[in-house]
């Protein structure tokens, strides 16, 4: 186990967490006539990709470090209840070694880490490049996990939270691209789509949901980019009732869309462009009434009504 797991922060944190999660009761759906006034507000950053490398077309991996930087201490003063990373936290340079790798993973965990209150991953392709999977989740910390998962729920005012992985193969193998993944080939396995589908059926708690990769189709430049069996976790939400929105990160563009009630919501790259003029990060407010994102440098803010 990382030291990570064995700091006083992550007690803190832990203790943290638990002060604030309540239990679902059914007065707190979402509904035309539900008089209740809660609010969550959470910090979103995805795409870093860091390493120690030099730039490679529009990605300045290197400035990731200060970028990161940046928004932890701006995101800092926010009053948040929790911080996320939506994958391709780190990258990997030209030799693609794993212990390179790995050591670029934990220079950006330990900026990452420097957030005071929650803090969580989603996992990208990236993520899983000259490491496994296995390796990127023991080098790093989800609150409330004494080892980090790759998909996992939480609570918060009164709201729940997904967090998928698509970093599947068809057959439900997990992505590790130095032995041949196709990351086009982003799948939720059956065991992962079954769990989901059992926590939406027992909760009545407000939902958002985060995965990396896009869960409507999305292709960009002659190449695919959402998760394959998107259609099965649309129906799942939708069926349900309580989603709110997911987020994404993967295509390094900002998109919103509105599908059946649901808002899929796309987020920039920070890894883009040099300097921390072109950083960017989001604050995200969500009520009974609305779903707002405030964005940093390049990212866009946007107002949606529920």
């Amino acid at each position: 186990m990382n030291s990570y797991h064995l700091s006083r922060r992550n007690s803190l944190k832990l203790f943290a967490l638990t002060g604030t999660t309540i239990l679902a009761m059914p007065s707190l759906l979402l509904s035309c006539d539900s008089k209740r006034n809660f609010k969550i507000r959470f910090g979103i950053l995805t795409d870093s990709h860091y390493a120690n490398r030099e730039p490679v077309g529009t990605r300045f991996y290197k400035d990731s470090i200060p970028k990161m930087r940046e928004a932890i201490a701006t995101l800092s003063t926010q009053e948040l209840d929790f911080l996320i990373h939506l994958g391709d936290f780190k990258d990997q340079d030209a030799g693609a070694k794993t212990e390179d790798t790995l050591g670029y993973l934990k220079e950006i965990e330990a900026v990452f880490q420097e957030f005071e209150g929650a803090n969580y991953h989603a996992l990208g392709n990236h993520d899983v490049d000259s490491i496994t999977k296995e390796q990127f989740l023991k080098n790093i910390l989800n609150t409330g996990q004494e080892i980090a998962q790759s998909y996992y729920a939480y609570t918060a005012n009164g709201m729940q939270f997904i967090v998928l992985d698509a970093n599947y193969d068809a057959n439900g193998t997990s992505h590790y691209f130095a032995e041949g993944s196709d990351w086009e080939n982003a799948t939720i396995p059956k065991k992962e789509v079954d769990w989901f589908a059992n926590l939406l059926a027992n909760s009545v708690l407000p939902t958002v949901v985060f995965c990396h990769h896009p869960l409507y189709e999305y292709y960009k430049e002659g190449s695919k980019f959402h998760v394959t069996n998107y259609a099965e976790i649309q129906q799942l939400m939708e069926a349900n009732g309580n989603v709110i929105a997911c987020f994404h990160g993967h295509v390094h563009a900002e998109d919103f869309k509105e599908i059946n009630g649901i808002h899929y919501v796309t987020q920039l790259g920070m890894v883009d462009y040099k300097g921390l003029e072109n950083n960017t990060f989001s604050l995200v407010e969500i009520t009974p009434n609305q779903l707002k994102i405030e964005g940093y440098k390049r990212a866009s803010n946007k107002h949606i009504t529920l």
